[in-house]
């Protein structure tokens, strides 16, 4: 009776769609036939209240479809540009009705299942799968800008949206899409090599490094905001892509079983099973950061011989492993390093007038913030983004008198370093570096007296110095990795902060100070067994010469390396003692009540001299102690007194004074090989699930379970 519709019908106006109707909207979303972007088709799909039930063979099969056909219709890039035409109009008026609200969230879910799925299983380099060519003289395509592409004109839309809309009750759950969908888009990272090279393609970072500065610093802002506010979602409010009953509809429930193909439960669990408002309320600061985290390390390698203005690059500075690197510069990590202090002018200190907009917000807050939320990976690379970039953040840092705030999380972190994974720890300890450069931060934090440590669990603290317990977690952190990780960068670190410290000790405690000292004794220990088995296997005869030159060298290596702990200890003690001693007579007692430690080290030549402040130290309190008259025995006390009265007559005679170890950190030459692959890694390990056969950033455990091998979790 008459034509076929162009459109499927969804039942009467105003009457919810039947199931079957819904169902018929889908089958057209992902078949062969392509429907015109000004098609009545797309209101109607982006206005379903999504109540379809489907088991996950059927998002597979659908998924399957949908790729397929979209060479010949074009729904991905239609349904993306409709996702921006939706973000606008919930822009342009001040009261957005929810049918509006619900056709931008349906847009960004819908996108983010078929992009993700596109993504995991493209094939070609430059993601020629994505299609997103689209006909800019089709009917309804008036108003999109001819000179733009497509995902230029999609990140321009999203961003402009996260960056300008303030997070509310109503613009939540959008917020909350928008950012799930950038994680989708930016993921074709994690199908490169670990080294950016220049062939390499990522349509969608890549247009979002080309946006206005103005998109730039707001969205930056935003995210920053975003960690600092943590929006709640309204409490017992529903999703707007979940039913009227509140049940999860297609996509929600095949999420939970099918997560490879649809971004979920990544986030959906948090909507379904989370009973705690905070812990819903979380998601989005969370997803925000990650956000940022994955942007501001992101990097564009481009060809040497291309010709391209000085101050938008930089060049990493290997060139002996590898040609020289030449990198667009990164918009948004600039952002993030220029942001300022929202108590301070526009103008800058000395009066000079910002180039361009500036992220600005209140360094109080995040500072706060971090300090809250330093148990998380994702805040601890954020610190280090910060004090590492940031001159202003870092000066902030450094002049608070609080420093507790930040400094006990990453105490405690450390400490509890068997729970952490290795590149945390890195990360904490690069923090302490770049602090302890600082000889006010030095100074600071032996003012500060700590009335408890209750996650310390070895001994008792009570009114001990931050200084102090800093001292007594990073030689607890040298003994862990002495035993477990047999790192030697992490040594070194943790041995640069201690050597950075040193001149400004005051007050050592009694712990601290002996742990100084048995840190000596223990590496005193290991040095003397690699020398005896030196000098053992260098007796023996072993057949295969080249086995035997082969450990030969590695047992000089380590026995090298070694000695360069050991020196360096020795120039901590010796720093104490030469610049700090009349403020530490724990120190002195320590030294005194283990003397005998450093007699095996007193002709070596790498130590002597160092050895000889210390023994003139020991030659003038043990003449002190040999001069007192003592009725009984020598007690703790007694001696402490002894050290004490003649601390304040102690004049340094005799002592040499050796130039101030001082070291400072320094990125590797290659650092976007370490944190791009670390900020995806934090993604993945936040619930985002990618088909581990697609990753080449990094390698990646694939482990067998009921599901075949292309829809394993990460």
């Amino acid at each position: 009776m008459g034509a076929a519709p162009s459109t499927p019908r969804l039942g009467a106006a105003g009457a919810p769609p039947s199931p079957g109707a819904a169902e018929q909207m889908f089958a057209a979303l992902v078949g062969d036939k392509a429907y015109p972007i000004s098609s009545e088709f797309w209101k109607q799909l982006l206005e379903l209240p999504l109540t379809l039930q489907w088991p996950r063979d059927r998002v597979l099969q659908a998924c399957h479809a949908f790729a397929q056909n979209n060479y010949q219709t074009k729904h991905l890039a239609k349904i993306l540009i409709h996702l921006v035409w939706c973000l606008q109009e919930c822009t342009s008026t001040t009261s957005v009705s929810s049918v509006a609200y619900r056709r931008a969230i349906n847009a960004a879910y819908i996108s983010s299942i078929f992009l993700k799925f596109i993504i995991e299983n493209a094939k070609t380099d430059n993601w020629q799968e994505l299609c997103l060519d689209i006909d800019k003289s089709e009917k309804g395509m008036e108003k999109f800008p001819a000179e733009i592409t497509v995902e230029y004109f999609l990140m321009r839309g999203v961003l402009n949206y996260i960056g300008s809309v303030d997070v509310s009750l109503e613009s939540c759950y959008l917020h909350h899409e928008l950012l799930n969908l950038m994680l989708v888009l930016m993921s074709t990272q994690l199908c490169s090599g670990p080294s950016p090279e220049p062939k390499d393609v990522h349509p969608f970072i890549d247009a979002a490094m080309l946006q206005d500065s103005s998109i730039v610093v707001s969205v930056v802002r935003k995210l920053l905001l975003n960690f600092v506010t943590r929006p709640k979602f309204p409490q017992n409010g529903s999703h707007p892509v979940f039913s009227d009953d509140g049940r999860p509809g297609v996509l929600q429930r095949v999420g939970s079983a099918a997560a490879n193909f649809v971004l979920l439960p990544y986030y959906t669990f948090n909507y379904l099973g989370s009973s705690n408002p905070e812990g819903a309320t979380s998601q989005l600061a969370d997803n925000s950061l990650l956000v940022l985290l994955v942007m501001i390390h992101f990097r564009k390698c481009i060809s040497t011989n291309e010709s391209i203005p000085s101050n938008n690059t930089y060049m990493g500075s290997d060139t002996n492993d590898k040609e020289a690197q030449v990198f667009h510069e990164n918009p948004y990590c600039k952002a993030l390093n220029n942001a300022k202090d929202i108590q301070y002018d526009h103008a800058d200190v000395e009066g000079n007038a910002q180039d361009g907009p500036v992220v600005r917000l209140s360094f109080a807050s995040l500072f706060d913030s971090l300090g809250r939320c330093l148990n998380d990976e994702s805040s601890v690379l954020l610190l280090y983004s910060l004090v590492h970039g940031n001159c202003d953040f870092q000066e902030y840092v450094l002049v608070r008198t609080d420093l507790d705030t930040l400094l006990m999380p990453i105490l405690e972190m450390l400490y509890n370093a068997s729970r952490k994974t290795s590149n945390q720890i890195y990360m904490l300890l690069i923090i302490l570096l770049i602090l302890s450069q600082d000889s006010t931060f030095n100074a600071s934090v032996h003012k500060l007296v700590l009335p408890a440590v209750p996650w310390y669990h070895e001994r008792l603290m009570h009114q001990t110095s931050l200084g102090s317990l800093m001292v007594v977690i990073l030689i607890r952190t040298i003994k862990y990795n002495l035993s477990k990780l047999r790192d030697v960068y992490l040594h070194t670190n943790c041995l640069a902060i201690l050597a950075n410290m040193a001149p400004h000790v005051h007050r050592l405690s009694a712990y601290a100070s002996q742990r100084l000292v048995s840190l000596f004794d223990m590496l005193s220990r290991k040095y003397a067994k690699l020398a005896e088995l030196k000098n053992d296997k260098s007796h023996k005869v072993i057949s295969d010469q080249m086995e035997a030159d082969n450990i030969a060298d590695d047992m000089s290596t380590e026995l090298h390396i070694y000695t360069d702990f050991l020196r360096i200890v020795l120039e901590i003690i010796n720093a104490i003692l030469t610049y700090a001693l009349p403020r530490n007579p724990e120190v002195v007692y320590a030294v005194l009540h283990r003397q005998e430690v450093f007699e095996p080290f007193k002709d070596h030549p790498r130590f002597n001299e160092l050895l000889e402040n210390i023994y003139t130290v020991l030659d003038f309190f043990n003449s002190r102690m040999d001069m007192q008259q003592l009725d009984g025995e020598w007690s703790v006390d007694k001696v402490l007194e002894v050290i004490n009265k003649n601390c304040r007559s102690w004049r340094g005679e005799g002592m040499k004074m050796f130039t101030q170890l001082r070291f400072t950190y320094e990125q590797e030459s290659h650092p976007e090989e370490f944190f791009i692959p670390y900020a995806w890694r934090l993604v993945l390990s936040r619930g985002f699930s990618f088909n581990p056969g697609a990753i080449n950033l990094f390698p990646v455990e694939i482990h067998l379970d009921d599901a075949p091998s292309s829809e394993q979790k990460v």
